[in-house]
């Protein structure tokens, strides 16, 4: 799965509103939204991105 580019240029870190970008993590978290600003990471769940800050993933 990739997000859209046009979605993507809208979603922001919920947490220090930086932008995210899509990255592959590893075969425990997968896929996901990274926010290089504060270390976040969001992980994508059944295709939707889970942008909540308490089940994100310091980096």
């Amino acid at each position: 799965m990739s997000i859209d580019k046009e979605l993507l240029d809208i979603l922001a870190c919920p947490k220090c509103k930086g932008d995210v970008e899509y990255m592959k993590m590893d075969v425990k978290y997968g896929e996901g939204l990274l926010c290089r600003s504060c270390g976040l990471f969001y992980v994508v769940k059944d295709n939707i991105p889970v942008m909540l800050i308490e089940e994100s993933i310091k980096y």
